[in-house]
């Protein structure tokens, strides 16, 4: 970039290199550089904005689309006709260079990259007119049926979220990117913040890439970060803050299969769930690998009061669950893999949920695998593998984890039932805040292997039991090593069991009981006790 000397508010040349995006059409001959004329982003005028593309003998400048970046006039036709130039011209680069946009609903359209420069921020209206679409398909940014298309660049979508009605699930807010039923999608390097409903959204995508993106949601409820209802999606390397779930996969339609999905070296702060699929299961998800994130408490908390609600956490600043999965709506998961998880400041490490809130005769949940996890816990609320009655958990492997979790348990409170909440909605503290274990509780599933495990107790006194099975068929427990409750109470409570096989494990009391039996036959239960050793 050049600069002209004297006056600060002449014009300025700018350097603008084109690069292709996805599989975007290719003429007989790709331009690579453009030279372009640019006005440069002097607050209240009005800016010619380019599309760049790759084609023969034209550069495409659309110089009519009279832009004011001066955040206080609305944008909305000009920017729309910005896109809808570009992408009638074969497509290219919509680049916006520094200063704020103010608009309502933009669309993209076909082979249209987005590009916000350095200092470039798409600020949404504040108000709801500006966003015409009806109920959830509001939106700042908004595509359906498009292909190829992108928002890059080092510049910020700010939602202006505050905007709006402020209350759980309030109708009538707009999230700040929603695309439904597009392919080539990508996102990747923008600032997303202050939503007024979701941060984004993508339904029905096929082939979806976000890359070095940073989220930034606590501007009003239902703040998620990335709400995935797609397939054959990578997301990498982004940093999520936000009130509500950062990484969502969701499954509303019944008849759509969210798969291949494959999320890593993520950095995720949230005051709700920072892994989660549902709570919307209706359809199925298969084949995702998420690996290699740091879970950590956000930067701040408006709207929850955990330390009030829930029994141990002190901190108002805490997340739910560090990895739920949860399929409660009739629909099926299976071959998922969650790997090198680092986690603190959560109230539950892992919530695993096969249930029944709408129905879900023919719904299944199996094939889990869960390793190399690090946790801390902040309550008393344990990790829990649950179905219902008829509809069983199947074949999970958790391995190659360590949780330290909040000491703090009675003895009396193993007595409590836990009630089956078959139709209710699935969080931690759906069976209460004191579950009878302080480690794992499980019921009504089959072949669930723990192995190489470390359960341990901290910053207090913990009488509850280890592991709690309920209506549980081959369970294994291998290579682990687990504290042993203080007091009287046994590490394992067994309760109509059956194929239970405790092996080479190692427990950090020396003459505590292993084992407590309800409607379990002792032939059920293979018992291999290995030496003791001090955890604490």
């Amino acid at each position: 970039m050049q600069k002209t000397s004297g006056d600060p508010n002449r014009q300025m040349f700018r350097l603008y290199r084109f690069r292709q995006i996805g599989s975007w059409p290719k003429k007989s001959m790709l331009m690579t550089f453009f030279l372009l004329l640019t006005f440069l982003p002097v607050t209240g005028i009005l800016l010619p904005i380019f599309c760049i593309t790759g084609c023969t003998g034209n550069d495409n400048v659309l110089k009519n689309s009279e832009i004011v970046n001066d955040g206080k006039t609305v944008n909305t036709k000009a920017l729309q006709k910005a896109i809808d130039e570009c992408s009638k011209n074969g497509g290219g680069i919509v680049s916006l260079p520094e200063g704020k946009y103010l608009t309502g609903t933009i669309i993209l359209k076909n082979n249209v990259n987005l590009h916000l420069e350095k200092g470039a921020v798409i600020l949404g209206s504040r108000e709801i007119i500006d966003y015409p679409d009806k109920g959830r398909r509001k939106a700042l940014i908004f595509a359906e049926n498009a292909k190829n298309i992108a928002i890059t660049g080092e510049g910020e979508v700010n939602g202006n979220g505050d905007a709006f009605t402020r209350e759980n699930n309030a109708p009538n807010r707009p999230t700040l990117i929603l695309f439904f039923d597009c392919e080539k999608v990508n996102i990747s390097d923008v600032k997303m913040s202050s939503s007024g409903f979701w941060t984004s959204r993508f339904v029905r995508c096929d082939g979806v890439n976000i890359s070095h993106v940073n989220v930034e949601g606590h501007a009003n409820w239902n703040n998620d970060g990335f709400d995935i209802e797609s397939k054959n999606v990578i997301v990498s390397d982004c940093v999520l803050d936000t009130d509500d779930d950062a990484i969502c996969l969701k499954s509303e339609d019944p008849d759509y299969v969210v798969e291949n999905i494959t999320v890593t070296n993520c950095k995720l702060a949230s005051n709700c769930n920072f892994i989660k699929f549902g709570t919307a299961s209706a359809g199925g998800f298969r084949n995702v690998r998420i690996s290699n994130c740091t879970l950590y408490k956000c930067s701040k908390s408006v709207f929850r009061y955990w330390e009030q609600t829930v029994p141990g956490v002190t901190n108002p600043i805490t997340g739910i669950a560090g990895i739920a999965l949860e399929v409660v709506d009739g629909g099926f998961m299976e071959d998922v893999t969650i790997s090198d998880i680092i986690m603190e400041d959560v109230q539950t490490p892992i919530f695993i949920r096969l249930g029944r809130r709408k129905n879900s005769d023919n719904s299944y949940l199996k094939d889990i695998s869960i390793k190399n996890i690090t946790a801390s816990s902040v309550s008393y609320i344990a990790s829990s593998i649950t179905g219902v009655p008829d509809l069983r958990v199947e074949n999970v492997e958790i391995s190659d984890i360590d949780l330290k979790l909040k000491a703090g348990g009675k003895a009396s409170d193993t007595m409590a039932e836990v009630p089956e909440a078959e139709n209710q909605y699935p969080e931690n503290r759906m069976f209460g805040v004191m579950l009878p274990a302080y480690g794992f509780y499980i019921r009504h599933a089959d072949n669930i292997l723990f192995k190489n495990i470390k359960l341990s107790a901290v910053n207090g006194i913990e009488e509850r039991h280890a592991v709690v099975a309920d209506d549980v068929t081959s369970l294994k427990i291998e290579n682990s090593t687990i504290q042993s409750p203080d007091g009287n109470k046994a590490v394992f409570l067994l309760k109509s069991c059956e194929k239970i096989n405790l092996s080479r494990n190692t427990y950090s009391n020396p003459s505590s009981v292993i084992v407590e039996k309800e409607n379990t036959p002792d032939s059920e239960v293979d018992d291999e006790r290995k030496t003791t050793v001090t955890l604490r």
